[in-house]
């Protein structure tokens, strides 16, 4: 016995179809007339081919579902990967960017200590330069009193004078 759900419905359709025709004796089930049994035919097939045009609408709309399915599949996908390549051109934007940041306080960490030392530099030059001026001035001051006492002890001792012995200077 075929236990398929079109022969019950095939079934199920013949007993409808076979009831509502009123030309069926309830009393008389072998009293059918050529007629009756011709119409019921006629509907029992129209109604199979409907069956079978829904089941094949049925079968074509799931196929076109899948396919539908399959191309949202696919492009969901595609964005996804669009959406990966996005993001990850973005960190490497920001990585770039960070980098350049990174580089531009570096070259102004090293160009500001640069200046720092050549400020250092110069100002150790001009405290050299200061520092010798007075080295010069102090020995020029030295000079002119040893001179100057030189020259009074020799003034001295050519007048006749004493000179002093063991004189610091």
């Amino acid at each position: 016995m075929n236990s398929n759900p079109l022969s019950f419905i095939g079934v199920a359709v013949l007993v409808t179809a076979l009831s509502a025709s009123n030309k069926v004796d309830a009393a008389d089930p072998g009293n059918v007339s050529a007629e009756s049994l011709s119409g019921a035919s006629e509907r029992v097939l129209q109604t199979g081919a409907q069956i079978r045009a829904d089941v094949e609408a049925m079968r074509e709309a799931r196929r076109k579902r899948a396919a539908m399915e399959a191309r949202q599949k696919e492009e969901d996908k595609k964005e996804a990967e669009r959406a990966r390549l996005q993001a990850q051109k973005d960190a490497e934007q920001l990585a770039a960017a960070k980098e350049v940041k990174q580089r531009q306080a570096m070259e102004a960490a090293q160009a500001q200590a640069r200046k720092e030392a050549a400020e250092r530099a110069a100002k150790a030059e001009r405290e050299r330069k200061l520092a010798l001026e007075e080295q010069r001035a102090l020995e020029e001051k030295i000079a002119k009193d040893l001179t100057a006492k030189v020259g009074k002890e020799k003034a001295d001792l050519l007048l006749g004078g004493e000179a002093e012995v063991g004189v610091d200077w």
